[in-house]
């Protein structure tokens, strides 16, 4: 929410990558709401949460949407990067405003889509055989088809993305040390985004990559849910524990960390202020 209010309070951060931050945190918002929610009805209701039920799939519809929309955006953020230094030295072009709304609108269709699939009928409420144990009522299949190209979309693109970022910063850091010209500018910026990029991929293997063992565990498990009762669930609860950790995060290393945002945040207190001096100047 800190974010989200201090990028819509300041016109000057109203940039492209600066809509595709905002719409991370109202994804990652939205990840915590729906957490919340589950958490709640687990609190209230634990058995329908380990057995499932019907009530259990608009919590769990919303929250495979938020975590879709999340990872979308971490890749349409990494694309951006890539297109702003690859592309925009060696041609015209540049992403728009329009061009990061219309991304952030395919974004949230596919996520919606995808995510709101097990409340148009693809679920296992009426039958038994490939019903999930973690997140029942919903089907293994529907799980693997989920989470299978999408841990791939999340590591292979930014993968890509930064690398070749850092491959480019580190050619032309070579180039204008070649023409005897100073190259401190692209020292920083190729320590920056490797730094970057490092604390992007621990938080994402952190954050997913036991998420993704469990859907794994549920594909090729065979036992019931009473067998497997407590330790499973006290694991697959740690998973959604990993997935808010990575909500809070994703601030910290994309939005927070800059300078410009910081100075805003400090500035938002003494905003009327500035405007009643620009006034009179």
């Amino acid at each position: 929410c800190t974010v989200i209010f201090t990028r819509l309070a300041t016109k000057d951060l109203h940039k492209p990558i600066s809509i595709l931050f905002c719409n991370l945190a109202v994804s990652d918002l939205f990840t915590s709401f729906s957490g919340f929610w589950i958490s709640m009805l687990f609190i209230t209701n634990p058995d329908i949460t380990i057995f499932g039920s019907k009530d259990m799939l608009a919590p769990y519809a919303l929250y495979t949407t938020s975590i879709l929309s999340t990872i979308y955006n971490l890749v349409s953020i990494g694309v951006e990067r890539y297109l702003a230094v690859a592309r925009s030295m060696r041609t015209r072009f540049r992403v728009a405003r329009n061009h990061s709304i219309a991304v952030v609108l395919i974004n949230w269709v596919l996520a919606f889509f995808l995510g709101c699939l097990p409340l148009m009928g693809w679920n296992c409420l009426h039958k038994e055989e490939s019903v999930s144990v973690l997140y029942s009522p919903f089907c293994v299949n529907y799980l693997i088809f989920i989470a299978i190209p999408n841990v791939v979309v999340a590591f292979i693109i930014p993968l890509f993305t930064y690398l070749r970022i850092i491959i480019i910063l580190r050619r032309r850091k070579l180039r204008m040390k070649a023409c005897g010209q100073a190259s401190g500018t692209y020292k920083s910026a190729e320590i920056q985004v490797a730094r970057t990029s490092i604390f992007i991929w621990l938080l994402a293997l952190i954050s997913y990559a036991p998420f993704f063992a469990g859907v794994i565990f549920d594909a090729t498990n065979q036992r019931c849910h009473i067998d497997l009762y407590p330790g499973v669930y006290i694991f697959r609860n740690c998973t959604a524990v990993l997935i808010t950790i990575n909500c809070l995060g994703n601030p910290l290393i994309y939005t927070l960390k800059l300078n410009t945002l910081g100075a805003k945040l400090k500035a938002l207190k003494c905003l009327s202020i500035n405007r009643v001096r620009a006034c009179a100047i």
